[in-house]
């Protein structure tokens, strides 16, 4: 609670991204000012800034000792990434010589400029869960002689950036299961599932196209479905804390007995939500995509395709090759066999040998009558995808023989291997 003659005291950042938040990366120089609106002389012994990166986790564990015992075990852990501090305003003084050296703001505003670069490291993206966070922020502090400091803190956003652009994260996701139903009072059967996506990198706001094939062969009606699961796991004094909480999802239709169903890129929306964070030693979040087969009265034959949540975009050429990469493998991912094209046929072609002969015999002419030296070009061109010669047994280009006195002398074989 802000008294006396200090209006108002804020923190104001340079840097603003289209949604008008402070987002920065590791790097980054981070600069903003400290607003101090007074209505009256205010004697001011300091203004500090304070820039903190903190990422924390806390829960508590209820434990039975006895009978009547019962004790709470408490989990908490912190790491620090950011610990920056300046003065603004004033400096270090001795409690004798408070009087000495004030600075007097006078009635309005002021304001005064701060910067500072955040640690060339990894650091952990911004994250806000039920057992732990990961925060930044930047406090002012307005010291005045014998009164209590006034302050106030400002959150920025930091993030570390995820390009999904990688070979890694581009790497197609497939996986096939079989689960066979067993009852005494009813028929039993097997179900299998197969499915697969074109990459396992994303960001939020796109779709997953998912291709599966589900083959239902048992008594039951079944239905095939899919979800975005986040898995946000806490670490601290050697344990670990998992939650698990549903994104989005979307079913497929009931599946009758000897019936199959195929999703030929179904369409499963990302909300906008946190990126993964896999380098933060006590806070981890994770996404999975789950394809399974909800069956009545049976556990559930499920399927996991772990994901990645980045913050680079797909870029188009990327687009192109894992577009490319999903048509190419869209059928042997299950098993199929994939059927070759047939090359065409050269009974097709409309240019006869003879014609071919008479065009060679062209080219190899040599005595310059006027012709165009260029026209080979033409040759090469025009029978590019003619067939072979025919075969022959007798050698149309047969040794050429010297005769040198009784001894026939023979042009040597340049082709050993014939």
């Amino acid at each position: 609670m802000v008294l006396g003659k200090v209006k108002a005291l804020a923190v104001y950042f340079d840097c603003l991204n289209e949604n008008n938040l402070p987002v920065f990366s590791g790097g980054d120089l981070v600069s903003g000012r400290v607003v101090v609106e007074v209505t009256g002389d205010v004697r001011v012994k300091r203004l500090d800034i304070t820039a903190r990166g903190l990422a924390k986790v806390r829960w508590t564990e209820s434990r039975n000792a006895g009978a009547n015992t019962a004790y709470t075990q408490n989990y908490t852990e912190e790491v620090d990434y950011l610990h920056h501090c300046d003065t603004l305003i004033g400096e270090e003084r001795d409690e004798d010589s408070l009087e000495e050296g004030m600075t007097v703001l006078h009635a309005g505003l002021h304001e005064f400029a701060f910067s500072f670069n955040l640690p060339q490291m990894a650091l952990a993206t911004s994250f806000e869960g039920k057992h732990g966070s990961v925060r930044y922020w930047v406090k002012a502090e307005l010291h005045r002689p014998w009164l209590l400091p006034v302050k106030v803190k400002k959150e920025f956003i930091v993030f570390e950036h995820i390009d999904i652009n990688t070979p890694l994260l581009l790497a197609p996701q497939a996986g096939t299961k079989e689960k066979t139903l067993c009852c005494w009072f009813c028929a039993s059967g097997p179900i299998s599932l197969s499915a697969k996506i074109e990459r396992k990198g994303y960001t939020p706001g796109e779709s997953i196209q998912i291709f599966a094939e589900v083959e239902n062969c048992s008594s039951r009606v079944v239905v095939p479905k899919a979800a975005l699961y986040q898995t946000q796991t806490f670490f601290a004094k050697g344990k670990g804390r998992q939650i698990q909480q549903l994104v989005s999802n979307l079913r497929g239709e009931p599946l009758q007995q000897g019936k199959s169903q195929s999703w030929e890129g179904k369409l499963l929306k990302i909300p906008p939500v946190s990126p993964s964070i896999l380098d933060c030693p006590i806070i981890r979040v994770e996404y999975a995509l789950m394809v399974y087969v909800d069956i009545p009265g049976g556990l559930n034959l499920s399927l996991s395709l772990p994901l990645v949540i980045g913050t680079i975009p797909l870029h188009a050429c990327a687009t192109r090759t894992s577009s490319i990469s999903s048509n190419c493998s869209s059928v042997s991912w299950m098993g199929l066999p994939e059927r070759a094209e047939a090359p065409p046929s050269y009974s097709d072609l409309a240019i006869s040998e003879a014609h071919r002969r008479n065009c060679l015999q062209g080219c190899d002419r040599s005595d310059g009558e006027g012709e165009d030296q260029g026209s080979v070009l033409t040759y090469i061109t025009e029978f590019r995808y003619l067939p072979p010669p025919l075969y022959s047994e007798v050698d149309p280009y047969p040794d050429t023989v010297e005769v040198c006195g009784t001894a026939d002398v023979r042009r040597p074989d340049m082709c050993p291997s014939r």
